[in-house]
């Protein structure tokens, strides 16, 4: 352990044991580790959820105190007991995959929400990599996480009296967060150096502590850089394409040095984003070095254990870079460290490589310098098939390489303590430890009063939070005394409470339920039926029009004298987000589909009993069930329709009055609504499982981390003679397939079937490194074919032409089908490697 400050208690016994659970982030999900921070200073706790900074901030006196009361030792000494034998207990990876092909994955990303006490995330992003980490860290995946650690993070929101967002910018101090300095064995603060046009930027590297799992951070914040450079990590997402470019440096080129420095040789790269695109360059540029090889051989050798996480549902949303910007950075990098030429560089970010002007664009580079790539939901995975078209020209688009794990959430970081506690009777406590199918019938054996009383309590919990916070937040704003302690009466625990908080961008329509106003007011203020509404999310600092939604919002409440019923809660955080999921009875979420890519907000609330009203998009096109919460829209797009939003307006206003409240409101004598409690339980039973990374990070293991790991061992074996190999054989296609042409297809029918013979022109090539295919879209409701035929005739020496065969029946006319040649897919990594295709004319 070690802290630029002075910690107040270090010689009083037993506060080593306090320094263990403070600087593990596996504390954070575990609520008995909440009861120690709390009884050291509530007050701090609650403010910040930082036991780091609880630590350092409380008194010597107060240390001393506690820790001389013998139940306070018993519980702290329990807590690091139970910690330290579960990482002695074969964890679920190592029971599963005794001998798996991988000892470490490296995980990048730009983002991770960890816990509240380390601000470096923005959202769903960040949201997907701290969960990955956690589970990693329960299911005992060696998963290690590369990060940037920000100075000041991403932006801190306050709603002035206007309703006009600020951003603010507080400093994270590193000695009060729940970090160390990463040290060499001799003690030396372990510093990386990464060489800039015309300087150098030295990057500080730090750890984070996550159960079994390990994340290590890059800091630019270094004396020994100027000043302008120490901003480098300054801001997530702020800055302009420079600032960007060079955080991306640091993450990818940087991160893997960072691993080399650390003597860690993973056999997977994770890519979470196309962010983290440059450390396919500087992985190879690693094994070229070792292997004393081309960049061609190296990246075909890398390649296979690199897996891509593409997030984004439009193509707008990915970073692209001038050419301008990337020859500034890149160009020294490509001609003395790759050994290529920066046009080489240049080809690898662009759809169309010969174009001069097209911007470098890190998603096509990530694709190119990855084995697999990946969706986080099924309808993803067929958008992110559209957007990545133009890398694989004449390719039908269902058959692009982009499969997909939709997204699960770490569940025990999201559950409530009474969430905890019962799912704890009902499923054990080892439930979120692997894989286990009896969750479902075990929560479905939970009675209808002891649902609802779960429930209830919830609801409680949260008008008590939501009072506390919006008393604070009017406080801060400036308002008055009697707006203060009017805060602390809003709500009301026995009407039914809808939650909305998600980023403020006009493709999630937060305001979708503005589209009538005097409409939403009757069903707030309705006299039995009566709905209440919170409301939290920022917008980004640039984006004026998503500002804009908030303060329709702010003036809504203010004007239609509904405060009573609505609120909006600034700083949106990891904290809040934990409140609003534990107590929400609804969860609401109105994307246009399909811009939503999966969207794990609303995944949060279904472990602590809430359910979800969702436009058919993301995870929830694929979850829907009319019994476990109900939908929005049609499953189809509709792009930006003004006209389609006011239809789905009024069909969510409808919802709400004719099935939703209806059926909260809808009592037995016991004042149990059984219709609402039977719709909680299967939305429990059958999609907490389902869609939490008990699930997902194995589906992960399995269908991707797997694969890569024996990939990459195969190419990398004998000093990388398959990745030779491949390259030999695409140079050979490089020379001769303009020369490969069809020459004729023939079609004869008859008994039922069909007989297609085509005459191809194979130039210097051979039948073994082409496949010829007979293909049919699928249509009309015939499944589609693609379906390999033989050569009977092989070209001699003097007719270069094969004759290629195959029969089908004649289920389909002759004219659906078309034939079509390709490279060899055997020892490749299928299109994604070697997209050519000929079709015949």
């Amino acid at each position: 352990m070690t802290s630029p400050y002075e910690l107040p208690g270090a010689d009083i016994d037993g506060f080593e044991d306090l320094v263990e659970l403070a600087l593990d982030l596996s504390g954070t999900w575990k609520h008995a580790t909440d009861r120690i921070w709390r009884e050291l200073d509530g007050t701090l706790w609650e403010l910040t959820h930082n036991p780091w900074a609880v630590l350092q901030t409380v008194s010597r006196e107060r240390l001393a105190r506690v820790l001389a009361e013998p139940a306070f030792r018993d519980r702290l000494k329990a807590l690091i007991r139970a910690g330290r034998e579960q990482s002695g207990v074969a964890s679920w990876f190592e029971q599963r995959y005794p001998q798996a092909p991988f000892t470490s994955v490296a995980y990048f990303s730009m983002e991770f929400m960890v816990s509240e006490a380390l601000p470096i995330y923005s959202g769903g992003l960040g949201n997907v990599a701290g969960d990955q980490l956690k589970a990693a860290s329960d299911l005992g995946v060696p998963l290690i996480g590369i990060g940037l650690l920000y100075q000041q993070g991403y932006f801190r929101q306050l709603i002035d009296g206007k309703g006009y967002q600020q951003a603010l910018y507080p400093y994270n101090d590193p000695g009060q967060l729940p970090i160390t300095p990463l040290r060499t064995p001799d003690g030396e603060w372990l510093r990386l150096e990464i060489v800039l046009p015309g300087y150098s930027v030295w990057l500080r590297a730090w750890q984070a502590r996550i159960g079994r799992v390990t994340l290590y951070l890059l800091d630019s914040n270094d004396v020994a850089n100027y000043p302008a450079h120490r901003g480098i990590t300054s801001e997530l997402y702020g800055g302009n394409a420079e600032l960007r470019l060079k955080q991306e440096m640091v993450l990818g080129i940087g991160g893997w040095r960072l691993l080399e420095a650390l003597d860690l040789h993973p056999q997977v790269c994770h890519l979470n984003e196309g962010h983290a695109a440059l450390v396919v360059l500087e992985r190879a540029r690693s094994y070229m070095q070792r292997a004393d090889t081309d960049f061609k051989t190296a990246l075909t050798v890398t390649r296979a254990g690199n897996l891509f996480t593409t997030h984004t549902a439009v193509a707008a949303g990915f970073d692209r870079f001038s050419p301008a910007l990337v020859t500034q950075y890149l160009k020294r990098y490509a001609e003395q460290q790759l050994k290529i030429t920066l046009d080489e560089l240049l080809a690898l970010g662009r759809s169309r490589p010969a174009c001069q002007d097209e911007p470098f664009n890190m998603a096509w580079l990530a694709c190119r310098g990855c084995g697999f790539v990946n969706g986080v939901s099924q309808l993803h995975a067929r958008v992110s098939r559209h957007i990545f078209a133009p890398l694989f020209p004449r390719w039908p688009t269902p058959e692009l390489p982009i499969g997909h794990v939709t997204n699960g959430v770490h569940m025990p970081s999201w559950d409530s303590a009474p969430a905890d506690e019962l799912w704890t009777r009902a499923c054990g406590k080892a439930r979120w430890l692997g894989c286990d199918e009896s969750l479902t019938r075990s929560i479905r054996n939970i009675d209808d009063e002891a649902l609802w009383r779960f429930r209830t309590e919830a609801s409680r919990v949260l008008i008590e939070q939501l009072r506390h916070r919006l008393a604070r937040q009017r406080a801060t704003s400036g308002a008055s005394l009697q707006e203060i302690e009017d805060a602390r009466q809003l709500f009301d625990p026995s009407i039914m409470t809808l939650g909305f908080a998600r980023r403020f961008a006009t493709y999630k329509r937060p305001n979708l339920l503005l589209h009538d106003p005097q409409r939403l007011k009757a069903l707030l203020t309705h006299s039995e039926r009566p709905l209440q509404l919170v409301l939290a999310g920022k917008a980004h600092p640039a984006d004026t029009a998503g500002q804009a939604l908030i303060q329709q919002w702010v003036e809504f409440i203010r004007e239609a004298d509904v405060g009573h019923r609505v609120v909006f809660l600034s700083d949106y955080n990891m904290q809040l987000t934990e409140q609003l999921v534990q107590g929400v009875d609804v969860w609401l979420n109105t994307p246009r589909r399909p811009w939503e890519a999966c969207g794990t907000s609303g995944m949060k609330v279904l472990v602590n009993g809430g359910l979800n009203i969702s436009e058919l998009d993301g995870w929830w096109a694929e979850a829907y069930r009319p019994e476990v919460g109900w939908a929005l829209g049609d499953g189809r797009e509709h792009g930006e329709d003004p006209a389609y939003d006011a239809h789905e307006a009024d069909a969510l206003y409808e919802l709400f009055e004719q099935e939703v409240l209806p059926a909260f409101y809808t009592r037995d004598q016991a004042n149990i609504p059984l219709g609402w409690v039977a719709r909680m339980r299967e939305s429990m039973a059958r999609l907490t499982p389902e869609y939490s990374t008990n699930r997902s990070l194995p589906e992960y293991v399995a269908r991707y981390y797997l694969p890569a790991a024996e990939a990459w061992g195969a190419r990398s074996a004998d000093n990388g003679a398959l990745g030779q190999e491949i390259v030999t054989r695409r140079q050979r296609l490089d020379q001769h397939w303009s020369d490969v042409a069809f020459e004729s297809v023939s079609v004869d029918s008859g008994d039922h079937q069909h007989w297609f013979r085509a005459r191809v022109k194979m130039g210097e090539l051979l039948p073994g490194e082409l496949l010829v295919e007979l293909y049919a879209d699928a249509s009309r409701g015939d499944s589609g074919v693609c379906q390999p035929m033989s050569c009977s005739v092989q070209p001699t020496r003097h007719n270069n032409v094969a004759v290629y065969e195959t029969r089908l029946a004649s289920c389909r006319p002759a004219g659906d089908f078309t034939v079509r040649l390709r490279p060899s897919p055997d020892g490749l990594l299928g299109i994604l490697e070697e997209p050519r295709i000929l079709w015949q004319h």
